[in-house]
């Protein structure tokens, strides 16, 4: 998988972009075909110190994309991941009871025939 890094108004260090792509290659213990993940971090109001990590993951014919803010990135980066697990484990739940309704559906309909 390749994992692309934004780092908006800040220079991204390497032991933090290591442990960011660390956690997002995770997401393929799942068996999940992902082809790219893009990783943004910014700061949303530097006053209050708001980290936001944004996770855009690519499959076959889907983008997933989440938001998350904290006072921390690495903080950030973990809830964004756990809702990515989330929406891609719903999808590949979905896409494995459409394909065993439709099976059901051909063998009804042969058998009426």
């Amino acid at each position: 998988m390749k994992v692309n890094f934004t780092s908006r108004h800040f220079k991204l260090h390497e032991a933090l972009q290591q442990q960011i792509q660390e956690k997002v290659e995770h997401l393929e213990r799942h068996n999940h075909p992902i082809v790219h993940a893009d990783v943004i971090l910014y700061f949303e109001k530097s006053i209050n110190s708001i980290k936001t990590c944004e996770l855009h993951i690519k499959v076959k014919n889907k983008i997933f994309i989440t938001k998350e803010n904290s006072d921390d990135f690495l903080k950030s980066t973990d809830k964004a991941v756990g809702r990515i697990e989330a929406q891609l484990s719903k999808y590949y739940d979905r896409r494995k009871n459409s394909k065993k309704e439709s099976i059901r559906y051909a063998e009804l309909t042969e058998e009426e025939v």
